[in-house]
C-alpha cells in the first residue's frame, strides 16, 4: 500500500509564491521517481514536473518551466513543488504522483488526493 498526501495549497494573489508538499508512506520513497500534475475544472489532468529517484534529473512542461521547481528530500519521504510567479491560469487541483521505478519515462501509478490552488487578482 502506497499513500501520497499533498499539503500547502490555498488562495493566493497573482504574482505570489506557494510551496506544495507531498509526503509518501508505504514504500521505499528514495527508490522511485515523483511528479506533480494538476487538473482544472473541465480540463484534462496536466503533467507539470517530475524528478528521478535520486533527484539528479528533472523534467518540466513548458508552461511552468522557469516558474516552478520540483525537489525532494528522501530523508523526509517528501517531494515538493515550489511555485513562483503564480498566474490566474495556474488555478487547479494539484496532485502528487509516484512512479513505478526510479525514472519517469512511464506514467505514474500512485496518486495523492489533491490540494486546491486558487490564484486571484
Amino acid at each position: 500500500q502506497v499513500q501520497l498526501e499533498e499539503s500547502g495549497g490555498g488562495l493566493v494573489q497573482a504574482g505570489s509564491s506557494l510551496r506544495l508538499s507531498c509526503r509518501a508512506s508505504g514504500r521505499v520513497f528514495s527508490g522511485y521517481a515523483m511528479g506533480w500534475f494538476r487538473q482544472a475544472p473541465g480540463k484534462e489532468r496536466e503533467f507539470l514536473a517530475a524528478i528521478s529517484a535520486e533527484g539528479r534529473n528533472t523534467d518540466y512542461t513548458n508552461s511552468v518551466k522557469g516558474r516552478f521547481t520540483i525537489s525532494r528530500d528522501n530523508a523526509k519521504n517528501t517531494a515538493y513543488l515550489q511555485m513562483d510567479g503564480l498566474k490566474l491560469e495556474d488555478s487547479a487541483v494539484y496532485y502528487c504522483a509516484g512512479y513505478s521505478s526510479g525514472w519517469y519515462n512511464r506514467p505514474p501509478v500512485y496518486w495523492g488526493q489533491g490540494t486546491q490552488v486558487t490564484v486571484s487578482l
